[in-house]
């Protein structure tokens, strides 16, 4: 079983800039496309980057294309999310999720795994 954190939310002003973690923990051999998720309150949750397993392939949400960077280290199980140019409607729960397969899915279905979400709070 894989486990999942998160790290690295906060408080942020408007135009700064953050960078999420997300640490796997447990029985990390398996290969697995890895995913960034946000949610706010009463709203469905939104995908935001998926990163292949290698890191070579990526896709955004058009929101945070441009702004956003989704990257992993194997070597350290962890997935990060650089966030620059944040905006208030940045601010949501962020949730990493793992897919095992080589499909870039932006649908939360997809995902089997899920950490418990970190909180970005971008003020204006």
């Amino acid at each position: 079983q894989v486990q999942l954190v998160e790290s690295g939310g906060g408080l942020v002003q408007d135009g700064g800039s953050l960078r999420l973690s997300c640490a796997a923990s447990g029985r990390t051999d398996s290969r697995y496309v890895m995913g960034w998720f946000r949610q706010t309150p009463g709203k469905d949750r939104e995908f935001v980057a998926v990163v292949s397993w290698s890191g070579a392939s990526t896709n955004y949400a058009r929101s945070v294309a441009g702004r956003f960077t989704i990257s992993r280290d194997n070597a350290k199980n962890t997935v990060y999310l650089q966030m620059n140019s944040l905006k208030p409607e940045d601010t949501a729960i962020y949730y990493c999720a793992a897919s095992r397969g080589t499909y870039l899915s932006t649908t939360q279905s997809w995902y089997e795994l899920w950490g418990q979400g970190t909180q970005v709070t971008v003020s204006s």
